[in-house]
């Protein structure tokens, strides 16, 4: 083994990688003893067929959104769709376009059904499944974080 290989604990690069999966982080990185380890997964966004790729999105600043108000509850309601990344929600394709969705509209599975920013990269966010849009729960232009809800389909 190396000189350099020996201060690498490979048991703590495990660890690190179940953490980013348990709580569904993209990224960490640590330093000790001069020793930086940095443990990332990629993280994919499905875009519509004919859709220009999405560049990876950035890491998010801080590992939870902060809550919307008292009443919100820890758990998403059923239904609920959340950014894939640190951006900027769009309604629309371009500005003073009809929205993709509005409330009380039905959506089938694959469809756009809103617009994130994220490094001049328009990404768009598809219905997981079909149903109704009940509520939409960021404003257009909104700045959004990962896993923050954008809206519900039940």
């Amino acid at each position: 083994m190396s000189k350099q290989n020996q201060g690498i604990d490979k048991a703590l690069i495990r660890d690190l990688a179940a953490l980013l999966k348990e709580t569904d982080l993209s990224e960490i990185e640590i330093e000790q003893n001069d020793v930086r380890i940095r443990v990332a997964r990629q993280m994919s966004v499905v875009a519509p067929v004919g859709a220009a790729p999405a560049a990876p999105a950035p890491a998010p600043a801080t590992p939870a959104p902060a809550p919307k108000s008292a009443a919100a509850s820890d758990k998403p309601a059923a239904g609920t769709v959340a950014s894939p990344m640190v951006g900027t929600a769009y309604h629309a394709p371009e500005p003073g376009a009809k929205p993709f969705v509005e409330v009380g509209a039905s959506v089938r599975e694959g469809q756009t059904v809103m617009i994130v920013e994220a490094m001049k990269t328009m990404n768009p966010i598809a219905a997981p499944k079909s149903g109704k849009v009940t509520e939409i729960l960021v404003e257009d232009g909104q700045p959004v974080e990962f896993g923050e809800p954008l809206l519900v389909i039940s």
